[in-house]
């Protein structure tokens, strides 16, 4: 039985039962693994930021993304880009128009501010009644992006609270920018 470090102790522990017939407690799978240094790696779960968001505003966009011309639907979001095995962190800010999937505007940063995400909004001319939904970061929450907003004649729409499905397009951008670009170069360089 291979475990190449993908499995951990429990699915080790039912893997020896259903195969092997073997009744083994998984204390001991556990010790046995972390002894041999065969413990799997895991993703550690990022722990929301739970502050108070200011400006709030309803899903108006409700997961319809067909636009029926140009800037009628935006969608906005912020990824973290690492370099150099993580030495080294960016900011991506993009601005995602619905009507052709296409990036009409980014910004590149190494802190996430608000000014951050202005930047990225100011690059654009947009019509008053554009939708522009993100989701509810404290950048996007801001008084500040809310009066940009408003000035622009922006209709503000934001995901529900913990919802990235809300928000899909532009968050699938980003996951393909990073498995196409970052995560398999530092595999391919880590690998070499």
């Amino acid at each position: 039985m291979e475990n190449h470090f993908i499995y951990g102790y429990r699915t080790i522990t039912r893997l020896l039962k259903k195969i092997h017939g073997l009744t083994v407690n998984t204390k001991k799978i556990y010790r046995i693994m972390k002894n041999n240094g065969w413990l799997c790696w895991t993703r550690t779960k990022k722990v929301p930021n739970l502050g108070k968001a200011y400006y709030l505003t309803d899903n108006k966009l409700s997961r319809d993304f067909h636009a029926d011309k140009p800037i009628e639907k935006l969608v906005t979001d912020i990824t973290y880009l690492y370099f150099d095995f993580g030495n080294c962190k960016l900011y991506l800010s993009s601005i995602m128009d619905l009507y052709n999937r296409e990036i009409i505007a980014y910004t590149i940063s190494d802190c996430q501010d608000t000014d951050f995400v202005l930047d990225t909004l100011n690059q654009l001319k947009l019509p008053k009644g554009a939708i522009l939904h993100s989701d509810q970061g404290s950048v996007y929450t801001s008084m500040a992006y809310y009066q940009a907003c408003t000035e622009k004649g922006i209709i503000r729409s934001m995901s529900r609270k913990g919802t990235p499905a809300d928000n899909a397009c532009i968050e699938w951008f980003h996951s393909v920018l990073k498995t196409e670009t970052f995560y398999l170069h530092n595999r391919r360089k880590y690998n070499s």
